[in-house]
């Protein structure tokens, strides 16, 4: 996890309500095209927010923002919509072929907005 402190400068993104719950946008952040997810749990209870980069590997296309949002286990993923390999949320780890990993980012919710960590 990354604290604020560690953090030199939050880009903001959105409105939270900008973003469809469990599903991803696509941000582009310093030259960078992001993918940006709204993340609900099942009761409707914790709304989180996380940010991976957009390129997926596996298929050499800029497409994880349109993934499907799911889990496998306490993981939370989304699914590339091309090859389906899932890529953890919090860590950008492509859990079934983990050379093809993606960075991560921190992300949070402040006031509404929806900002990213540079």
């Amino acid at each position: 996890m990354h604290s604020d402190r560690q953090i030199e400068h939050w880009i903001e993104v959105c409105d939270i309500a900008d973003i469809v719950p469990n599903t991803g946008v696509c941000a582009l952040i310093n030259g960078e095209q992001i993918a940006v997810f709204h993340v609900v749990d099942a009761n409707q209870e914790e709304t989180r927010v996380f940010a991976i980069g957009n390129y997926d590997p596996n298929a050499d296309a800029s497409v994880l923002s349109r993934g499907l949002v799911g889990s496998i286990g306490e993981r939370i993923v989304v699914a590339s919509p091309i090859y389906k390999q899932h890529f953890d949320l919090q860590t950008g780890e492509c859990i079934e072929a983990p050379e093809h990993s993606v960075s991560a980012y921190p992300a949070r919710i402040d006031h509404g907005k929806v900002w990213v960590g540079a």
